[in-house]
């Protein structure tokens, strides 16, 4: 929501006067100066919007705030044209309404078309987010990267690698929703206060990482060739694809990294197919690609990786991991009820990779249980024991 500066207005009166901490505001104008404001200037409040109201006949500023919970000052602030004395029927003003309540819709079928408009709303209530493409997939959707926060600790989660696993977008994009109301409102979630887990941590969200696979799951194939043709030639001229892995050039995105790549490569398809191809080489697929430079880019000090399912967490690679692994996984599994296991004999996955490079903490988060894709009647449940991760991830 915008509000315009008046005379003697500082960051600070806002922060009091919204309930809002200073630092998200500070953080949703980073091309202001606090310090040199001047009379006029439009200013983002994170966690409100403006909810267009038209005056009716009676009504006073101090009546309309009374009903709606909110200050005189706060309307006034939301619409400088007006005065308590210059209402007129008819006249539609903004009333400053404060978010607390979800605006991510998760439990549905989450394609690409879905996360686009709810990174657009979360952007929109929250503007201390930063979204940036890191890449395009095959198809030239954009893969989107959202920052939270300006710590030193910088925490990386991941979603849909592999198509039919789509459900962890929405898991993650729930998580997002959740943390940002929890920021705004001061809220706990869990009993954990937020606030110093933002002051202390840089979290990088990759929601989902194959957009194309995911659309052609969720939607059948697409209508460009030769996606079209070759991912039916490829499914056995089935147009059923909940079991497709792959991205649309029928590569596994988790079998890209350089992370003992050829024994993967030794065992696995040849060819393009649903699943478990790895390329021709490591690192040839625009989303794994997008992948690791940004991982190269950011430095991460840890990264989760979200995938489904079985309930476990992998946490090894090779004997390469730190020794604080194992301990982080515990904890892990014991603020979701999984398992941890060491290791699953399998390599050239991007925990994998990040692990062998990075020789620092990755885990590989395997949500609910069954055959993918997951039903969304799983949702609530996975979601409650993924909850436990998130919070650990980034207060441990």
């Amino acid at each position: 929501m915008d509000v315009f500066v008046r005379q003697g207005d500082s960051l600070y009166y806002f922060s009091q006067l919204f309930d809002i901490p200073l630092q998200l505001i500070l953080d949703s104008n980073q091309n202001i100066s606090p310090q040199n404001l001047f009379i006029g200037q439009q200013i983002q409040i994170p966690g409100y919007v403006g909810l267009a109201y038209q005056i009716r006949r009676g009504e006073s500023l101090w009546a309309i705030a009374q009903s709606r919970k909110i200050s005189v000052e706060g309307i006034l602030l939301a619409n400088p044209n007006i005065t308590p004395t210059s209402l007129q029927v008819g006249q539609t003003i903004k009333i400053p309404l404060r978010i607390t309540w979800r605006v991510v819709t998760g439990k549905r079928n989450y394609d690409y078309n879905s996360l686009v408009i709810d990174i657009r709303r979360l952007q929109t209530v929250y503007p201390f987010l930063k979204i940036s493409s890191i890449g395009n997939s095959v198809m030239g959707k954009e893969l989107q990267e959202i920052v939270v926060g300006n710590g030193n600790k910088r925490v990386h989660f991941d979603g849909s690698f592999h198509a039919n696993e789509w459900i962890t977008t929405p898991i993650i994009m729930t998580f997002l929703d959740d943390y940002l109301l929890s920021l705004t409102n001061r809220n706990t979630i869990r009993g954990i206060q937020t606030t110093p887990l933002y002051e202390q941590t840089f979290l990088s969200i990759v929601p989902m990482v194959n957009p194309d696979g995911v659309d052609l799951v969720i939607n059948g194939p697409p209508s460009d060739e030769p996606y079209r043709s070759n991912v039916i030639e490829w499914n056995k001229g089935s147009t059923n694809f909940s079991g497709w892995k792959a991205n649309i050039n029928g590569v596994d995105l988790n079998d890209q990294f350089p992370a003992l790549w050829e024994l993967e490569r030794d065992r696995n398809p040849k060819s393009p197919g649903p699943r478990d191809y790895g390329g021709e080489a490591p690192l040839t697929q625009p989303e794994a690609i997008a992948m690791a430079d940004l991982t190269r880019r950011r430095d991460f000090a840890r990264v989760l990786p979200f995938h489904t399912q079985g309930q476990v967490i992998y946490w090894g690679f090779e004997n390469l991991q730190p020794p604080e692994n194992e301990v982080l996984a515990i904890q892990f599994g014991e603020a979701s009820g999984y398992i941890p296991i060491e290791t699953t004999n399998s390599y050239a996955g991007y925990k994998d990779w990040f692990i062998q490079d990075w020789r620092r903490p990755g885990f590989t988060i395997e949500l609910g249980i069954g055959t993918n894709p997951l039903p969304l009647t799983q949702f609530d449940e996975i979601y409650e024991d993924a909850l436990g991760i998130f919070l650990a991830a980034l207060y441990l």
